[in-house]
């Protein structure tokens, strides 16, 4: 062997043989001999040995003794931070030497290595980023790769990545060690060329022999008995209840410590409680400890475990698979095995890391139960059957096989081992991963855009040019080369450069170190409610990242506040865990130094949260993009990208509240997906940062009038998340040919566009000028086609004009050559000669004469056959006449009272020839068949009516009857005309408005119409005279001007125009100066000035004006006392209610003379008087004053008073006589009341069932007469023959009882009685609407009773002369109301 002649690359010596020493007690140190010279002859060699042979610090000295120092150092990898760390103080310590010269180590972030250095211990992350600039590492001359049968994802692509350069480098040698765990792989791998494998030694471990002990969850079966059912199925027991039995099988029969290997925390916690309540009353065990060890226990409970206390008592340590090769904890001589751990697995389908509970490889369980044997024999417990452990995989899969591929496929392509990722699938690997791996890993970094996607992007070049460049697909890109640069993971790495570009690399890398360790807030079991307590001070509903800088924050205030040992004592008190807060300010300060090397800039001061928050989520955005989630609820979850489903973690500060979108920093699946580290985002940044990622689809193109554009639905995801739906674009960005076409056939040719140009408001005038003529000649063929201007514009408007916008930027300079050049004449706009169409036809105004003159009404025209009646009349709430089809006229309320229905029989010339077909079809058979053909006769019928008859004075039915009987001998009477079967469109409809346009009703029968808003015409009528005299300035006391002539048949008419309408009031000029008044309400005296006649003002009335004419008059107040000023349309309807409302202002102003009247009636007066059936004395002695005064009045109407004067005359006239009168009313009075009490009592005398109509007749008759406040509705006049009218059924009675045939006459009499009053009923209901019933109607009623007194008691004789042919013409002479 070669005496120790080590030195440095530079030839120096460094170490004296002497100072190279061998623990003898090391297994590895008696096979040193046999490594050595294997190591001297091969350039590959595998050291196997389980743990504590000595081989990780005994074999870079036998390196350093073989001089391989010389030309190169020898680096030492270690799987963990802390191992590398301990490692290199430990054989350094060996060497007599600290820690940074002959021996170092360097770490993420943290180097102890110098100039001086022979032995370099690091982490394998460390060595794969020297490969970037050190491709065959050439800086050392020996390698050894530690802990080899981990088979983590560096340990792998180092296997691999060796492989691959050691034909380059026959100088370097490497030591590949391992536990004794499939070392054959190992060698197989670094193969000679000529099939030879790298040799094996196998050091043996400290061990001592381990019993293993099967105890599986599910008994055995018994032997089978046919008679006993329950003997077919095994009895599993319960898993925690079974670590208990382990547990008091252990204790029973053997000491020391025992270590429970569980799959988490949740397990751990749930077995405590069982095992503590299954050891309380063991002998040996009840004061046992048991101790939980995981991941995320806090540094003083980890101590726990390493640390033995002063007592004897044996320990219970309950641990995950940390325990399983990371840590060593002292004592234990017995282990129990669940056979389960959580292992992290990397989901293809949801491309997120899952910590499923999976079932242990056998190597596993070896090394679990490897660990009773240390320091003793020992023995291992395994809740599983032999038979099962068999069949169990013999190894756990590599981390290759369960992991993304991303971290290591961007160093392969940074460090120039792959151009692309497809060179991966020909890299050596020592166990190759599949290919769906290598997909996900290269989908996660064309994600971060560490990689090129193959699409066109822009790029700058060194003059500053923006050039456009297609980059081969998976090639790296430049931000890709500064990813690999950070030794952090990718996703974190992307995260920092985004936030430089947001200047907040300060607050991400905070967030990004807090990203790569443990949680520093602790939660121990045993005081979980206190630790929550004091961390929700940091808690941000919005954001667990935001908590994460809020907690940076209050650390480093305290920090400065509080001295070392203060601070800790805080973190203690706080639940703060000191060491990982310190290794995460480590962490912090590193990312900052190292930022300088990426060209990153991280501005001083302090981190703000609050300032920065936008910006800094939308950089840590940059590395969640396939992380993020959008609520649904209907399932209460988040929609994850690419369909998965997951709910906020219950830790996260964000669990009780519901977001819209979400991030997050690590999605992990346990017993479900659950989010972690969790913060609300914006959909705009998704799809900002997305950018390519981002996936749109357009649907659904439709007009948009205000942008004057076609618009289209986008929906927008990213990974299968939406954010956004139905997001309205515009089209042309998508579509420009058809988004052009949609421009013209919407904006130019239907109209639907606001725009001010000239051209197009012509255009617009003519098209509705040719619609209008379609109307109201009916047809649909007069106009020329959508395609034909659709052709026109198309012809003119350039290709580059697809909306309103890029429309105006054209037509500002084109209008400049031709203004007109998109003009369309009306003549190419009708396909027939214009000459063709009679517009004397289709008249815009209806011609109604009146009293005034003749008045100009507007048509309308609607061509619309398909909505008929299921549209005509629904909801009118909008103020506009519901959808018909045919002519509608309007008419202004206040002059609808004069409006004759016979007038618009006639409907209009062009549809005359039709609405006369239409009748003669729907006359009875019998008729009809003599007037066929109808068209034929309807011709020569009309040709008749236009040549002898007038429709403003004729009456249409009539004339149509005549002309028939003289055309075709065939007489049709009037009742067989039936116009309520006409088509829809031949029947003329009727529009009533308000004066301010507003339609108040609508219907086809003017009749009902007239009566149905009889009030608002009254109404309307008294405000459009109030109106005008107010505008007019015009008082009722100085009023001395007449009226002067209304609009009469001299008026000019409009002639029919194409663009027909009503034409806006024009009340400010061509007015009547007119006498007028304001109503008014509750007058208790005349304090009004005079009343005129009438009053008059103009009222607009399509193309013109009509004068209308309003009647003033007292009226009884409709509330109170006293009377009201009203204005009526008619002289009848005023004289109707005028002397009533003298009555009621006269009895206003009167002393109340009550109390004397009856003080002062007789004994049977106020016997009778109180006996009324519907009255009492009080209502009979108040309705006699309004009587007695009635009485004292004019009946003549031309004598009741209209000025003060005559009022105040008549008012001392009724003063003085009001009394005496006031006793001869209470005396008829009497007399009628008496003579109704003897008729009841005569009445029931009349049993016979023959008799039961006769008695429901004078009953009826007696409630009409003596009904409520009778007196005051008869009044005086009619008051004084009651008395005779109730005698008359008396003699009616008695004539009944008294003759056997007087029966058969009475029912003949009374037939004839009750149909005038069904006719006169009729007329009454007539005027229910109007408000009040004209003289004319009241005379009937008393016309009724006196025709009963002709009747039934002739000798009582009868007041005027009267008859059923009388009372039925009186009914005739009744006024429409």
């Amino acid at each position: 062997m070669t005496p120790f002649t080590s030195s440095s690359s530079t030839g120096d010596a460094l170490l004296p043989p002497a100072r190279i020493t061998y623990p003898e007690h090391l297994p590895v140190s008696s096979q040193r001999q046999q490594i050595m010279n294997a190591v001297a002859g091969h350039q590959v060699v595998i050291v196997a040995g389980e743990t504590g042979s000595g081989k990780t610090t005994q074999l870079p000295k036998m390196c350093l003794e073989l001089g391989l120092d010389q030309h190169g150092m020898i680096g030492h990898t270690q799987p963990r931070r802390i191992a590398a760390r301990s490692v290199a103080e430990r054989i350094a310590e060996e060497l007599n030497e600290t820690v940074g010269e002959h021996v170092g180590y360097q770490v993420r972030f943290t180097s102890e290595v110098s100039a001086e250095t022979s032995v370099k211990v690091m982490t394998d992350g460390i060595l794969l980023a020297e490969i970037q600039h050190d491709p065959l590492l050439r800086r050392y001359s020996m390698l050894i790769i530690d802990e080899a049968h981990e088979r983590s994802l560096n340990i792998d692509f180092l296997l691999g990545y060796l492989k691959k350069i050691l034909p380059q480098r026959q100088d370097l040698k490497v030591i590949i060690t391992s536990a004794t765990i499939d070392v054959e792989s190992f060698a197989e791998h670094f193969s000679t060329p000529t099939g030879a494998a790298a040799p094996i030694i196998e050091v043996s471990g400290r061990t001592y022999p381990v019993e293993i002990r099967y105890r599986p969850l599910t008994d055995p079966r018994i032997a089978d008995d046919p008679d006993d059912d329950a003997d077919d199925a095994e009895d599993a027991r319960d898993p925690l209840g079974a670590v208990a039995d382990a547990v008091l099988e252990l204790g029973t029969d053997h000491g020391g410590d025992t270590l429970v290997f569980f799959p988490g925390e949740r397990e751990i916690r749930d077995a405590k409680e069982v095992i503590q309540a299954a050891i309380s009353s063991h002998p040996r065990l009840k004061h046992a400890d048991i101790l939980p060890l995981y991941g995320r226990l806090s540094l003083a409970e980890q101590q726990r475990v390493f640390r033995r206390s002063s007592t004897s008592a044996p320990r219970i340590v309950l641990a995950t698979n940390v325990a399983e090769t990371s840590l060593t904890v002292p004592g234990i001589t017995a282990v129990i095995d669940t056979g389960t751990a959580r292992i992290s697995r990397y989901s293809q389908r949801t491309k997120v890391q899952r910590l499923p509970v999976e079932r242990i490889s056998q190597a596993s369980a070896n090394q679990r139960a490897g660990r009773a044997g240390r320091t003793s024999p020992g023995v291992a417990i395994r809740l599983y059957s032999e038979e099962d452990f068999n069949q169990r995989p013999e190894f756990t899969d590599p981390e290759i096989l369960r992991t993304s591929l991303a971290s290591v496929i961007l160093d392969m392509l940074a460090a120039g081992v792959a151009t692309t990722p497809t060179d991966l699938e020909e890299f050596p690997f020592l166990q190759p991963p599949e290919h769906r791996q290598i997909t996900d890993g290269i989908q996660q970094l064309l994600e971060l855009g560490a990689l090129n996607s193959g699409a066109p992007v822009e790029v700058t070049d060194r003059s500053g040019t923006k050039r456009t460049r297609t980059f081969t697909r998976g090639t790296i890109t430049p931000l890709g080369r500064r990813l690999a640069q950070l030794p952090i993971d990718p996703r974190l790495g992307r995260m920092i450069l985004a936030a430089d570009e947001h200047k907040v690399a300060r607050e991400v890398m905070v967030l990004a170190a807090g990203m790569t360790i443990q949680d520093p807030r602790e939660r121990p079991a045993d005081q979980r409610d206190a630790a929550d307590q004091a961390h929700a001070r940091f808690t941000d509903e919005n954001s667990d990242f935001s908590a994460m800088l809020n907690l940076w924050v209050y650390l480093r205030s305290q920090q400065k506040q509080l001295s070392g040992n203060q601070f800790r004592k805080m973190c203690r008190r706080e639940f703060i865990n000191y060491l990982r807060v310190r290794e995460w300010q480590n962490l912090v300060q590193q990312l900052r130094e190292m930022a300088h090397r990426v060209g990153l800039k991280v501005s001083a001061g302090p981190v703000d949260p609050v300032g920065t928050h936008e910006a800094v989520h939308q950089a840590v955005l940059t590395g969640l993009l396939s992380q993020i989630g959008t609520y649904q609820q209907r399932t209460k979850e988040y929609l994850g990208a690419r369909n998965t489903k997951f709910r906020i973690f219950p830790g996260s500060g964000l669990f009780t509240k519901r977001h819209d979108y979400v991030m997050a920093a690590e999605l992990v699946e346990t017993s479900r997906l659950w989010a972690r580290q969790v913060a609300k985002v914006e959909p705009e940044w998704i799809e900002e940062i997305a950018g390519p990622l981002a996936k749109s689809s357009v649907s659904d193109p439709y007009w948009s009038t205000r942008q004057g554009s076609a618009m289209a639905r986008e929906r927008v995801t990213v990974y299968g998340v939406p954010v956004a739906v139905d997001r309205p674009i515009k089209y042309y960005r998508v579509n420009r040919e058809l988004a052009r076409e949609m421009f013209i056939r919407h904006a130019l040719v239907d109209g639907d566009w606001h725009t001010r140009h000239r051209f197009f408001a012509r255009n617009r005038e003519r098209m509705a000028e040719v619609d209008q003529l379609q109307t109201r000649h009916r047809r649909h063929d007069l106009k020329v086609s959508d395609e034909d201007l659709f052709a026109f514009y198309d012809a003119r408007i350039p290709a580059s004009v697809v909306s309103a916008r890029h429309f105006d930027r054209w037509w500002k300079k084109a209008r400049r050559t031709d203004e007109y050049q998109l003009d369309i004449a009306v003549e190419d706009l009708i396909r027939v000669e214009p000459e063709q169409l009679d517009p004397a036809q289709y008249p815009s105004v209806l011609i109604h004469p009146t009293e005034h003159g003749e008045l100009e009404l507007p048509l309308d025209y609607t061509f619309a056959p398909t909505t008929l009646a299921q549209t005509r009349r629904e909801n009118n709430s909008a103020g506009t006449p519901p959808p018909t089809d045919g002519v509608t006229v309007t008419i202004a309320v206040e002059i609808l009272h004069r409006m004759n229905p016979d007038r618009f029989a006639w409907l209009i010339p062009g549809l005359r020839e039709e609405l006369i077909t239409a009748l003669i079809k729907n006359v009875p058979k019998a008729l009809r068949k003599q007037l066929v053909p109808a068209p034929d006769t309807a011709r020569r019928a009309l040709a008749i009516l236009h040549r002898d008859y007038d429709p403003l004075t004729d009456d249409f039915y009539d004339a149509l009857s005549a002309v028939l009987l003289d055309v075709k001998h065939v007489k049709v009477p009037r009742d067989q005309w039936r116009p309520e079967a006409l088509p829809e469109h031949l029947r003329m409809t009727f529009s009533v408005v308000d004066h301010r346009g507003a339609v108040i009703g609508v219907g086809e029968d003017l009749g009902q119409l007239q009566r149905d808003l009889a009030g608002e015409n009254r109404t309307a009528l008294a405000e459009s005279l109030t109106r005008a005299a107010q505008a007019q300035g015009v008082d009722l006391a100085q009023t001395t001007q007449h009226p002067t002539p209304g609009p009469g048949k001299d008026t000019t008419r409009r002639q029919p125009a194409s663009n027909s309408g009503k034409q806006p009031p024009r009340r400010d000029q061509d007015r009547t100066v007119t006498e007028s008044f304001t109503p008014r309400q509750g007058l208790t005296r005349w304090d009004i000035p005079e009343l005129p006649e009438q009053v008059q003002t103009p009222v607009a009335t399509g193309s013109g004006h009509q004068l209308v004419t309003g009647y003033p008059a007292l009226s009884p107040a409709t509330t109170g006392v006293g009377a009201d000023l009203v204005i009526m349309r008619t002289l009848g309807e005023a004289q109707s209610v005028h002397r009533h409302g003298v009555v009621a202002l006269l009895r206003a102003g009167l002393p109340d003379t009550q109390r004397y009247i009856a003080d002062h009636l007789s004994n049977e007066e106020k016997l009778t008087f109180t006996s009324a059936p519907h009255s009492d004395l009080q209502e009979i002695v108040s309705d006699s004053l309004t009587a007695s005064i009635d009485a004292l009045v004019p009946a003549s109407h031309s004598q009741l008073p209209r000025s003060a004067q005559q009022f105040e005359q008549l008012h001392e006239q009724v003063r003085a006589e009001v009394i005496d009168q006031n006793f001869r009313v209470t005396a008829v009075v009497s007399e009628a009341l008496h003579a109704a009490r003897h008729v009841r009592r005569d009445a029931k005398t009349l049993k016979s069932l023959t008799m039961a109509p006769v008695l429901t007749d004078i009953r009826a008759q007696l409630d009409e007469l003596l009904g409520e406040h009778f007196v005051a509705k008869t009044g005086w006049r009619q008051l004084r023959h009651l008395p005779r009218y109730i005698r008359a059924i008396t003699v009616r009675i008695e004539k009944l009882q008294n003759s056997a045939h007087g029966l058969q006459a009475d029912a003949a009499s009374m037939q004839v009685i009750h149909d005038l009053e069904q006719a006169y009923q009729r007329r009454v209901d007539d005027y229910a609407q109007a408000g009040f019933i004209p003289v004319e109607l009241s005379q009937v009623f008393w016309l009724l009773q006196e025709l009963r007194v002709s009747f039934f008691a002739q000798q009582l004789g009868t007041a005027v002369s009267v008859s059923e042919k009388k009372v039925r013409a009186a009914l005739r002479a009744v006024p429409s109301p």
